[in-house]
């Protein structure tokens, strides 16, 4: 144990927080239907400011003006209007004394609105597990996505890259790329629904090909003085308890490239973030499986990547956030539902007052959609 604690300062890249605690980030579809951030939106994330947050990361935002988009009223970050519109909530959070990273996501396969095309892309012409979200407007099975080709893939890469120069103009303080729950890059990392036979298939190292480079490009894109990240999970919100099937080599692959990736931080995200990474027996991709005594996610990512690590994933009770911190699996920790349930968590613990608890009654309001699989 050390005598780190949730808050005292911590750097990223080049930026420093004012403590270890973060918002997050939590699809919410209340932007316009141009992709614009809203006054709502506004209110939503400065409400975290003030309640003692060091950082909020946003919800997926959609990096181009193709295949990206996954949700309709989803903000995005791809013109003029929209950097203007994200700069009113920037310099809020920044007024606030917070720093603020944007999400850059592309949906990929699971797009289920896009206001541009029509159809759907993904590593392969694999259907994706389950059925679109009703709760975003979607209905039924996710329909078959057409296979990227190399320019495509290209595409997808020069998206990135150009959403994060956007959202260095937009005022934010740091980029971190949705690699995580099932989206596009997750979908080239994950074995079952890419079956490509080119150098993005196949191997781990392979499937985590199209991460590293993106990386990479977007490191390019706003230069070495600006903090950018990765968010990575096993879980998708269409296949919630998947796991890697290499287990810890799989770990070690992931995370060791994307640790040469130009990176200043992985985020992790689990349902129990304090839980081992991978479970035994039978049941092992469902919930309450046999737990091994082994690593969490962010010990792993810690470990072989040799970077910065935000874990997420429960840690709303203080004592499991701290022990996360001090057991130096993790240098910051965000929240979700306890944020959601108090916007000023940071401060009542602090002040050693009670935690409200999370009440989806109160929380899911068809103003306030929040995506209850990421939290």
């Amino acid at each position: 144990m050390s005598n780190i604690n949730l808050f005292e300062t911590v750097k990223l890249g080049s930026i420093t927080l004012e403590n270890r605690t973060g918002v997050a980030p939590m699809t919410r579809t209340s932007a316009t239907p141009e992709g614009l951030a809203t006054d709502e939106m506004l209110s939503y994330y400065t409400k975290f400011a003030h309640g003692g947050f060091g950082l909020i990361i946003t919800e997926g935002v959609y990096s181009d003006d193709k295949y990206s988009q996954g949700y309709l009223n989803q903000p995005g970050i791809i013109n003029h209007e929209q950097i203007q519109a994200w700069k009113k909530i920037t310099d809020s959070l920044h007024q606030a004394g917070s720093k603020i990273f944007i999400q850059l996501m592309h949906a990929g396969a699971i797009s289920q609105g896009n206001r541009f095309v029509n159809e759907t892309i993904g590593p392969s012409v694999v259907q994706p597990k389950g059925n679109q979200m009703k709760f975003y407007g979607g209905d039924g099975p996710f329909p078959i996505p057409k296979e990227l080709s190399k320019e495509d893939i290209a595409e997808v890469t020069r998206g990135f890259a150009k959403a994060a120069k956007r959202a260095k103009e937009a005022g934010f303080d740091g980029i971190e790329i949705h690699g995580a729950n099932g989206y596009i890059l997750d979908q080239f990392l994950t074995d079952y629904t890419n079956q490509r036979k080119d150098e993005y298939g196949g191997s781990t190292e392979n499937r985590v090909r199209l991460l590293v480079e993106v990386s990479k490009a977007v490191r390019e894109a706003v230069g070495q003085e600006f903090t950018v990240g990765i968010r990575i999970s096993q879980g998708k919100v269409n296949d919630y308890f998947h796991k890697w099937a290499g287990r810890e080599k799989d770990a070690e692959i992931i995370f060791g490239n994307l640790g040469q990736a130009g990176l200043d931080y992985i985020h992790v995200t689990e349902f129990e973030a304090w839980q081992p990474a991978f479970s035994i027996g039978e049941g092992t991709n469902a919930p309450n499986s046999s737990m091994e005594d082994g690593p969490t996610l962010a010990a792993l990512a810690k470990k072989y990547s040799r970077l910065p690590v935000i874990s997420n994933g429960s840690l709303h009770d203080p004592e499991k956030a701290k022990s996360m911190i001090e057991k130096g699996e993790a240098d910051v920790i965000t929240l979700g539902r306890g944020a959601l349930a108090n916007s000023d968590w940071v401060n009542k613990v602090k002040n050693g007052e009670p935690l409200a608890e999370f009440d989806p009654e109160q929380t899911f309001t068809p103003d306030a959609k929040i995506k209850v699989f990421e939290l």
